[in-house]
């Protein structure tokens, strides 16, 4: 795929739980800067933030996992809406078109089978997922850790 302009990722999962504000996010934009946050407050731990810069080539693949998965066809008119269970918001910007979606979170696959659109959230699902693996892969692979020995 070629390289455009008008590339942007942005990806929102969280709720208000016993912990306070929960949440996993990350946003790309078309130079490739990645910024990731997450904060599970778990143990009164701060917030966690990253960014790195991706290669062309990333982003190629990026834009060709989103491309595959025909989630720019996609509708979010039909799926639940946002809950005590917490929201997730997906936002892509590509090749000229855009999309803006919320929905209640999705623990598992389990959770869309009753709901009046499983088809299209099964393909938010399997998307979300794929970034989720990447972008955790990624900041693995930049920030690991060395034990101490």
């Amino acid at each position: 795929m070629e390289k455009t302009d008008d590339f942007y990722i942005y990806y929102y999962s969280g709720h208000q739980g016993r912990f306070g504000n929960e949440f996993f996010r990350f946003e790309i934009t078309s130079n490739g800067h990645l910024q990731y946050a997450n904060n599970s407050n778990y143990r009164r731990d701060s917030i966690i933030r990253k960014q790195l810069t991706l290669s062309p080539a990333l982003l190629n693949e990026i834009k060709r996992i989103i491309a595959d998965s025909e989630i720019m066809h996609e509708s979010d008119k039909k799926w639940p809406k946002r809950d005590d269970n917490g929201r997730q918001q997906l936002e892509i910007t590509m090749d000229g078109k855009s999309i803006n979606f919320e929905a209640a979170r999705i623990g598992s696959l389990v959770d869309i089978q009753g709901t009046d659109d499983p088809e299209g959230l099964r393909v938010l699902y399997y998307l979300v997922q794929d970034f989720k693996c990447l972008i955790l892969s990624l900041i693995s692979l930049h920030f690991k850790i060395k034990p101490i020995a």
